[in-house]
Parts: structure tokens; C-alpha cells; sequence
């Protein structure tokens, strides 16, 4: 087939790009922006386009497909030409979709923990030898790419609940319609779309309805509106809840506590615990025992940019994360300072995301940092101006925290100098975005700040 990806620039974009080319397909892309890590990807496959920007030229009637990915725009004039033209064009859940109709589809929702749980159900079926296809929102050890399309028998994906592209509003979970479903939890985010945390809950219902006859359905009993959806639900689906399994913590390590003895794990937190335990359940769905899940989880380290240790030395744990809804900013938190108790915790957080830049969403985040010993807030004024939202203050933010002793920082230079400033013996540092702290390279400050006999 001839395949032609508008926003080929994307995280899943050029991983789809670069999939379907291995395939054998022959395989162009667009867009206005692309940066790294995907441009030298797809430079190194010879997928780059060789020019930045739109050019209706480049559809033609022989191509077979279109896949539009969400930085496009509707007035986009490759769409328009592709339209006039009368050529397919699919939302890039729609396509993964279209060429999984004949497996059995493994779909991991919810507001938190998606892409671990994929990660580790990943993790899981390729130490198991299990062949499959997926699609995750992380690159992850192991895994050449985050989007795999074959002749497997089974696909796991991550079911991202946001927006299918410019011209197809449902959320991407809702063209899945899975045989296993598993559903971390409910926390209100991208207000953008769903205005009212009504609408946003109603886009889990419909993902619950959409799951084909004689499926099962894995759910978190820690979520209160969760257990309400999927115990409301009707439908020809078996119910699995699932919670925390018995832990203990010594010395900086978690080992699970099971009826056969004890297995240390290379993650931490009760969140994560829960994610390992779900996960568990996913497995068992596509017929993995529970000994041969434990057996093959010891090994998995975490996904990419989920409580990912950058940096350690005897005194001082360098850790960063994803973290940026209320949520998950809560769970990080805690599980950093319950794995450590002992050792004081500087934790810092970036608001980036369109709906932590919005007011009124910005009081969801009361009480998400109280364990920390130090707390700190960095947000960029220009990426406020940039979105065409509100202004907001440092004090704004420090009573949406509810921490009269909260550090907010608007200047990365400062924050920086901050950070350099402060004596890490006995000190853990987590650093938490879905940006780059306006360019601070997380891994260099933490290799400085973990340097031997440095001066503080």
C-alpha cells in the first residue's frame, strides 16, 4: 500500500511511520515542525520529508490511505486535497483499528498508569515468548518502537482517551472496542475537550459499552467513580477488580508479599503496585499464570519518564517523571517518600499541560505535594501567553497548592541556581513534567548534583 501520514512528526506518528515501512509499505509524511527524537528516526528509516511544511502536491490519486495525526489542522490543505481527491483518510486509531479487526484487542484506559501497565503486560508477553502486536505511549526497553502491526493473534494498546484527529472528535478509546479492557482510574483532565468532569466520566461509559460480547473488564476497586462505572455498566463482560497486593519496604527496596514467599521488584509505589497488579490480570485474561507474571515482572525497570532513576550515590536519589496531572503528581510524590522515609524530598513539578495552566483546574492540585519536604512549582509565563489562557501568579499557585512554604519559579536559570544551591546529603530529588522545566537537561543538573566531594 501506499501510505501517506499528515503529522508524521508525532510521537505515535512516526512510530506508525516507521512500523508500516518495516512492513514493506511505501510509506511519505508531512508536517510543519519535526523534532527530535523523531526526525532522526525517521532520517535514519528515510522517512524524513524533504521539506518542512504542507504541500497538497505530494497526494496523489494513487495513494491508498491517509492517516491524519492531531497537530493537523482541519483546513490542512494535504486533508483537503486527499478529501477532494476521495481518499480514505483514517484517524490513527481508526487505521490501528481497521488492521486489528481479526485479533483479540487488549485495551489499557484510565487517567493514570496507562503506559506502564502497557509496559509491563508488554514486558510480560515477550519474556513469556508470547508473539503480539501494540501500541504505547513511551519508548520502553526492549522495544524498537512504541507501535508494532503484524500477523499476531493478539494487540495490546494503550487507550489514550483524547481526541482521534482533527476531523474525528471521539476519544481514541472508543474505536477499540476491546475483548480485555482494563481501566486504572477516573481523574478529570484535558478540560479543553471535556469542559464539565461529567462529560469526561461519560467517555468511560461508552468505552465500557463498547467492549465486545464475552470480554472481560479489569478495574481499580481505589476508585470510587470507577467501581460506580463499571459495576453500573450493562453489558456481556466479566468484572475483575483489583488493589494493592501486601508489600514491605527495606532499605530502598519493595518486594511484593505473596502466598509462595517474597520477590523484590525493581519499581515502588503503591500506584505502581497496583499497576503490577492489574497488569497481572490482563495476563491471566490471555493465559498467563500468576507464577510465570510474577516470574517474568521481577525483571521489568519501568517505563520511560515513570519514577526513572537518572542518577544515584549513597546519600541522594535522582528521579524523574511524567507526573503532571493532579493524580498522578500525588501518587509520585508519595511513593518517592514512602520508599524513603528517612531522606528528606525536594519535589518539583512543572506546569505545562493546558489544563494545569487553567485556573480553575489548577485548584485540583490542593494537598498533591503536602509529604514533600520541599515542594516547588515551575510554570513559563510565555507557555500561559503561548496557550492564550489567563494569567496566573506565583500566589495563585501557592494557594492552589494549599502550601504557604511552596517554591514557584518562572525562571529556569533560577530554579537551576536553586537546585545547585542546596546540600543533597540525605536528600532525594524528584523532578516531575511533561515538558523540559523550560530546557533544563534533567539527567546533566542530576549528574552534577550527584558529583563526589561537590561543593555546596
Amino acid at each position: 500500500m501506499r501510505i501517506h501520514l499528515i503529522a508524521i512528526g508525532g510521537a505515535a506518528m512516526h512510530n506508525m511511520a516507521i512500523a508500516l515501512a518495516d512492513l514493506g509499505h511505501h510509506v511519505t509524511g508531512s508536517d510543519d515542525e519535526i523534532f527530535e527524537p523523531s526526525k532522526g528516526r525517521l532520517a535514519a528509516k528515510g522517512l524524513l520529508p524533504d521539506s518542512i511544511g504542507w504541500n497538497p502536491d505530494r497526494i496523489t490519486k494513487d495513494i491508498d490511505a491517509v492517516i491524519l495525526g492531531m497537530h493537523a489542522r482541519i483546513d490542512n490543505p494535504e486533508l483537503l486535497k486527499a478529501q477532494e481527491l476521495g481518499i480514505q483518510v483514517f484517524s490513527y486509531p481508526e487505521f490501528l483499528y481497521d488492521r486489528s479487526k481479526d485479533k483479540t484487542r487488549v485495551v489499557i484506559a484510565g487517567s493514570h498508569g496507562k503506559t506502564t501497565i502497557t509496559s509491563m503486560v508488554l514486558h510480560v508477553l515477550k519474556d513469556r515468548n508470547i508473539h503480539f502486536d501494540y501500541l504505547v505511549g513511551a519508548q520502553i526497553e526492549g522495544f524498537e518502537t512504541m507501535v508494532q502491526i503484524s500477523d499476531a493473534p493478539v494487540i495490546i494498546i494503550e487507550g489514550d482517551e483524547y481526541l482521534s484527529s482533527p476531523i474525528d472528535r471521539r476519544p481514541k478509546f472508543h474505536w477499540y472496542r476491546p475483548h480485555v479492557a482494563l481501566i486504572t482510574g477516573i481523574a478529570w483532565d484535558h478540560i479543553n475537550v471535556f469542559p464539565t468532569w461529567e462529560n469526561y466520566v461519560e467517555q468511560f461509559k461508552i468505552f465500557v459499552e463498547s467492549l465486545e460480547a464475552e470480554s472481560t473488564l479489569v478495574y481499580c476497586t481505589k476508585d470510587e467513580t470507577l467501581v460506580g462505572v463499571a459495576q453500573g455498566a450493562q453489558g456481556d463482560f466479566k468484572a475483575v477488580p483489583y488493589d494493592t497486593p501486601e508489600y514491605r519496604i527495606e532499605s530502598g527496596r519493595t518486594y511484593l508479599i505473596d502466598s509462595k514467599g517474597e520477590m523484590e521488584l525493581n519499581i515502588f509505589g503503591e500506584h505502581n503496585l497496583q499497576n503490577l497488579n492489574g497488569a497481572r490480570h490482563v495476563c491471566a485474561a490471555l493465559g498467563v499464570s500468576k507464577e510465570n507474571f510474577y516470574t517474568s515482572i521481577s525483571s521489568f525497570k519501568g517505563a520511560s519518564r515513570r519514577l526513572e532513576e537518572i542518577g544515584r550515590n549513597d546519600d541522594t536519589v535522582v528521579y524523574k517523571d511524567f507526573a503532571h496531572s493532579p493524580s498522578k503528581l500525588k501518587a509520585t510524590v508519595n511513593a518517592v517518600k514512602q520508599q524513603w522515609d528517612e531522606r528528606t524530598l525536594v519535589a518539583c513539578m512543572e506546569l505545562h499541560t493546558f489544563s494545569s495552566l487553567t485556573k480553575e483546574f489548577l485548584q485540583l492540585y490542593k494537598g498533591t505535594m503536602d509529604v514533600a519536604d520541599k515542594a516547588i512549582v515551575f510554570y513559563k509565563k510565555e507557555t500561559i501567553e503561548h496557550k492564550k489562557l489567563e494569567p496566573i501568579s506565583e500566589e495563585e499557585v501557592k494557594s492552589a497548592f494549599g502550601r504557604d512554604d511552596l517554591m514557584v519559579f518562572t525562571n529556569s536559570e533560577e530554579l537551576q541556581g536553586f537546585l545547585r544551591a542546596q546540600s543533597w546529603g540525605g536528600v532525594n530529588l524528584l523532578m516531575m513534567s511533561s515538558g523540559n522545566f523550560g530546557g533544563i537537561k534533567v539527567e546533566d543538573l542530576g549528574a552534577e548534583l550527584l558529583t563526589p566531594g561537590r561543593a555546596v
